[in-house]
């Protein structure tokens, strides 16, 4: 029999209101049964809520310093188990070894540079109008945050909203992904260890429409934080912001990586080959759109095509694959369903467009597949597939090239690669993306940089770094007047 693994409300361990549970399974082995989880509904949800609401006043108290001090254990506590939890990460998601690594190490550098933030968190303090006043702002928590989380980094995404959550004196209620639970579990146990008070951090599992559906709509959550899909986004700011609660949206990609015709047309290839199927493209910020000046297509193409003829797609756990499965036979289907569909529309199958399944013990596999001659108005062009495919888009010139790589209602990531200086200025200037890079692929943020995007991508937030102390915290403003009398403010004074 699996393992049953419970919700973690109120510093306790428990099963849900129901009783009722669902499985996880191994993307790679789909017979292969990780364990057992709870299938929250509103009622677990609510006590969640509760708990966190109950825990709110005295976690807010507590200084930002000693808030820090019990993430820099947690963080340690990760560092320490790191190969174990990139392992896990491997089982339950299918990315190969090397990827779950760095999404351990995401939450790593994530918990490392907030916890810092419990001796920062910077307010203002500047020059009043009047004498004798001082005049300053000061960061406070929202309140109670509900945290829902992608399956495609299961520790990296929860850590990033979290230690920014906690650090700045919320308490937080996270909804993981369906897919995978068992990290969040494992996370959560790392922090009880740390030392996080009981309701301060509480973990619900189950699925969006019941236990997701629930966090959003409920009157005592006063922020949402959501990374998933257009389609269930828009639905959180519409039902959340109805009642005006804060919300904070990220939404997914269809990123560019331009190649000019003065490039170093190998290293354009290695990028492209790294950021479009790392995590077999199951990345918002994957490069799943090469947009390159037809005088060195060719080039480019027939790079790519010796490049994925060299990648290795199976088990994630052996160091010498490349590619692991996809997340679901849900997942698999649709990205083979996007190459139904760019053949359809006339767009050149160059490699791939293949199920794996039956070669590779009935696991979610696809191939890498590489389309060429798209046109950039086709959907698999505009469309985010989330997985192992890259479509080539030929232009002519630099102006072309900016035009396309910005003709999509998705802002997230771009890149360019150009050896010539003023047109990667401008490049970088004119690109309608959140994050550029130059020169390197469309993935790869920092944690002290803001990480968010433009246009359908989100509402406007950025996560790690400052931005994320600025999404999880109020500013009040503070007048401190000691002149003994009353001081009318510039404003408050008759004209003339």
């Amino acid at each position: 029999m699996p393992d049953t693994y419970l919700n973690s409300i109120d510093g306790k361990w428990v099963p849900s209101s129901s009783g009722e549970t669902f499985r996880n399974t191994n993307p790679s082995r789909p017979d292969e049964v990780l364990g057992e989880f709870q299938r929250s509904g509103p009622e677990d949800v609510d006590v969640a809520i509760q708990a966190a609401k109950r825990a709110y006043p005295d976690w807010r108290k507590t200084p930002a310093p000693l808030r820090g001090e019990i993430i820099a254990r947690a963080t340690r506590m990760l560092i320490e188990r790191k190969p174990e939890l990139a392992e896990g990460i491997t089982r339950e998601m299918g990315k190969v070894l090397v990827d779950s690594g760095y999404d351990v190490q995401g939450a790593i550098t994530s918990g490392e540079y907030m916890a810092g933030e419990g001796r920062r968190m910077f307010g203002d303090t500047v020059p009043s109008g009047l004498p004798s006043r001082m005049a300053m702002t000061v960061r406070e928590p929202v309140g109670v945050v509900g945290i829902i989380t992608p399956w495609n980094l299961p520790m990296l995404m929860p850590a990033w909203k979290l230690f920014p959550a906690l650090i700045c004196g919320n308490t937080v209620v996270v909804k993981p992904a369906e897919d995978t639970p068992m990290t969040a579990v494992r996370l959560f146990e790392i922090l009880e260890e740390a030392g996080v008070p009981p309701g301060v951090a509480n973990l619900v599992t189950g699925f969006g429409a019941e236990a997701g559906q629930s966090l959003v709509g409920h009157p005592d959550i006063d922020m949402i934080s959501f990374t998933g899909s257009q389609t269930v986004g828009r639905q959180i700011a519409k039902s959340a912001g109805a009642e005006l609660k804060h919300v904070s949206l990220e939404m997914g990609g269809k990123n560019a990586l331009v190649v000019l015709d003065d490039a170093d047309i190998k290293e354009a290839i290695t990028g492209a080959l790294w950021g479009g199927f790392s995590t077999a493209g199951q990345r918002c910020t994957a490069s799943s759109r090469i947009v390159v000046d037809r005088k060195v297509a060719d080039d480019v193409v027939g790079g790519l095509v010796e490049g994925i003829s060299g990648l290795v797609v199976g088990d994630p756990t052996d160091p010498a694959t490349n590619i692991g499965p996809l997340i679901n036979a849900k997942q698999l289907d649709r990205v083979h369903s996007y190459t139904e569909i760019g053949l359809a529309e006339g767009a050149e199958l160059v490699v791939g467009g293949l199920k794996l399944q039956d070669e590779l013990d009935g696991g979610y596999f696809y191939s890498p597949t590489l389309f060429d001659h798209a046109s950039s108005d086709m959907r698999i062009a505009q469309e985010e597939i989330f997985g192992p495919t890259i479509t080539v888009i030929r232009v002519d010139g630099y102006d072309e090239a900016i035009s396309v790589a910005n003709g999509t209602r998705y802002g997230l990531s771009a890149a360019v690669y150009t050896r010539d200086t003023a047109r990667a200025l401008h490049a970088v200037s004119e690109l309608e993306a959140g994050l550029v890079y130059l020169n390197a692929p469309t993935i790869g943020s920092e944690i002290h940089l803001p990480f968010g995007g433009v246009k359908d991508t989100g509402n406007g937030h950025r996560e790690s770094g400052p931005s994320a102390i600025e999404q999880f915290t109020e500013t009040k403003t503070i007048f401190l007047d000691y002149s003994g009398t009353l001081q009318r403010a510039h404003i408050d004074e008759p004209s003339g």
